[in-house]
């Protein structure tokens, strides 16, 4: 770990916006989820939702694997379970969503905790979703055509909050903290290492200032024995 490295890692870490997520919708191309990912990285957003289309995935894993590495990604089965969460969080739901009450994107306040409600590419968002939104926007479009792709969409409205907050200084206001902080810098400096962990239910291991494992082979060591005694005994 170079110390440009990890001062990079803090860097971003303490830019990152614990309020602003999206919650893609029934999206089910693995080149547009990963689009939607990186937009999410280069905005400062630590936490995405994504609900898991009917008919899954297409190259989900292989195409949006290190976009992952860097925001993560909550999984649901339902949009209802999705909503309630980013609800509870007091979160303003806005869905990108041609309607008689949407607004231009520009018009909303994004310095408010918001999630960003982004629907299927051929179907847009669903009912249940544009029934619960608190507010419905569209982009202008001046062409023939209809509507963006999700990934540029959701780009475009996310760049949008960033500059809002960007104005109000929120991003020099550091929102992860604690254990959250520190699993996270972990994951980044060492993902291998957290893969392990969490393979076998194990604890990180502690980062020293230059974000490196002291005693690294020693801790492996005793991971294997404690993985060792988790095991089933033979008769």
């Amino acid at each position: 770990m170079t110390p440009s490295r990890l001062a990079k890692f803090k860097r971003t870490l303490g830019q990152r916006q614990l309020d602003l997520t999206i919650v893609t919708d029934q999206v089910n191309k693995g080149q547009n989820i990963a689009a939607l990912l990186r937009t999410c990285d280069a905005v400062g957003v630590h936490q995405a939702h994504a609900v898991t289309p009917k008919e899954g995935y297409r190259d989900y894993g292989g195409t949006a694997r290190g976009s992952q590495q860097w925001v993560n990604v909550v999984q649901h089965e339902h949009i209802e379970t999705a909503l309630q969460v980013t609800k509870q969080q007091g979160m303003q739901l806005v869905a990108a969503h041609f309607s008689d009450q949407a607004v231009d994107f520009r018009e909303l306040d994004y310095t408010r905790p918001t999630a960003l409600i982004m629907g299927a590419e051929m179907e847009g968002v669903s009912p249940t979703a544009v029934t619960a939104a608190d507010h419905h926007v569209v982009i202008p479009m001046l062409g023939m055509t209809h509507s963006f792709n999700v990934s540029v969409a959701a780009a475009v409205i996310l760049l949008e909050a960033q500059r809002q907050r960007q104005l109000a200084g929120m991003y020099h206001q550091p929102q992860l903290h604690g254990q959250a902080y520190q699993h996270t810098l972990f994951r980044w400096c060492h993902p291998a290492i957290a893969d392990y962990c969490h393979r076998y239910g194990l604890s990180y291991p502690a980062l020293d200032d230059e974000g490196e494992v002291p005693n690294l082979s020693d801790w492996y060591r005793q991971a294997r024995e404690i993985i060792s005694n988790k095991e089933p005994q033979g008769q």
